[in-house]
C-alpha cells in the first residue's frame, strides 16, 4: 500500500523555501565542490519552479 501525504504548501513554495536554503548554506561555505552543488541544486528549483509556473498557466502551449 502506498501511503499518500497531504501537501500543505505548494509546489511553488516548496520550491522556493529549498531554493533559499540551498542559497543560504552556499553562501556560509567556502568555495568548492559542496559549495558548487548547492549553487546547482538552487538553480535547479528555481527552474523547477518557473516550469511548474508556465506549465500551470493558463492557455500554456507546449515550445516548438
Amino acid at each position: 500500500m502506498q501511503r499518500r501525504f497531504k501537501q500543505t504548501t505548494t509546489l511553488q513554495e516548496r520550491l522556493a523555501r529549498e531554493a533559499e536554503a540551498a542559497r543560504a548554506r552556499a553562501t556560509a561555505m567556502p568555495s568548492g565542490k559542496e559549495r558548487d552543488a548547492l549553487l546547482r541544486k538552487a538553480r535547479q528549483a528555481e527552474t523547477a519552479s518557473r516550469i511548474d509556473q508556465w506549465l500551470s498557466s493558463p492557455g500554456s502551449r507546449p515550445p516548438k
